[in-house]
């Protein structure tokens, strides 16, 4: 799977995945899919990797074309074979990218102790910077001169 390797901080986790193949009322072809997967993703915040785990299900209608594909119920998604077939490694890689999260982050206080290690090399500056004079100062003066006097 390697579109989904690549979402990945490594190549170590566990992926279990359930095909079951029936017809639905209507008697069109049905796979049920459910997938569960734990994985090692990366950080966004602090960029080390850290655990996920991904669950979900799914029920894909098998179609032949797009037109059938347009004509399946909104409980099931398409799955256009075509005539030459589909490959089930395909069909649970795409359920797990559908199910990764679009960003993943440790926990506020574990990603606060990676990044205070970070820093506690980084030196603090010498000096601090000089103050800028503020620009609308010379605005505040004016206005102050156009006041009436009473």
């Amino acid at each position: 799977m390697p579109r989904f390797q690549a979402l990945l901080a490594g190549d170590e986790g566990r992926i279990e995945a359930q095909l079951a193949f029936n017809r639905d009322e209507e008697n069109r072809p049905v796979v049920s899919v459910e997938v569960s997967a734990q994985v090692q993703v990366t950080c966004q915040r602090c960029l080390q990797p850290m655990p996920l785990a991904l669950n979900g299900a799914a029920r894909l209608g098998i179609v032949w074309t797009d037109e059938q594909a347009r004509h399946l119920p909104r409980d099931l998604d398409p799955l256009v074979v075509g005539e030459e077939g589909c490959n089930l490694w395909d069909i649970v890689e795409e359920e797990l990218i559908l199910l990764m999260p679009p960003y993943s982050y440790h926990e506020t206080q574990d990603c606060k102790q990676i990044l205070s290690e970070y820093s506690a090399d980084v030196e603090p500056p010498m000096e601090p910077a000089p103050e800028k004079p503020n620009p609308f100062a010379v605005l505040a003066q004016l206005k102050q001169d156009e006041e009436p006097r009473s």
